[in-house]
């Protein structure tokens, strides 16, 4: 396993757990806190299903990661309480798929 494909599973467990956190301790008010957290963290654990394959798990997690690339944005720009956690999930998703693009550039 290259440093990269670590650097890319540390993040995809960091953006996992950003998620827990967030929605277990600091749910936000208009919804429940069991659909924000069905939203967001089945989708993380989908990429599980391909795991002996490092580069297809980054690939998946690297494209669902964009959703949460703009949930991030959506919420540093208009929360204020969460929004250290917003910072925290963008950078779990640029360190996600930096460390994707770049295994696929060393591996090119």
């Amino acid at each position: 396993m290259t440093p990269m494909q670590k650097t890319g599973l540390a993040a995809w467990a960091g953006l996992l757990a950003v998620q827990v956190l967030w929605y277990s301790l600091y749910a936000p008010v208009s919804i429940p806190r069991w659909v924000a957290f069905a939203l967001t963290v089945p989708p993380l654990l989908l990429p599980l299903l391909s795991l002996p394959r490092i580069n297809r798990v980054l690939l998946w997690v690297g494209i669902l990661s964009l959703f949460y690339f703009c949930h991030g944005v959506s919420e540093a720009w208009s929360s204020t309480g969460d929004r250290w956690l917003a910072w925290l999930e963008i950078l779990c998703t640029l360190l996600l798929i930096g460390a994707l693009g770049a295994s696929v550039r060393r591996r090119g």
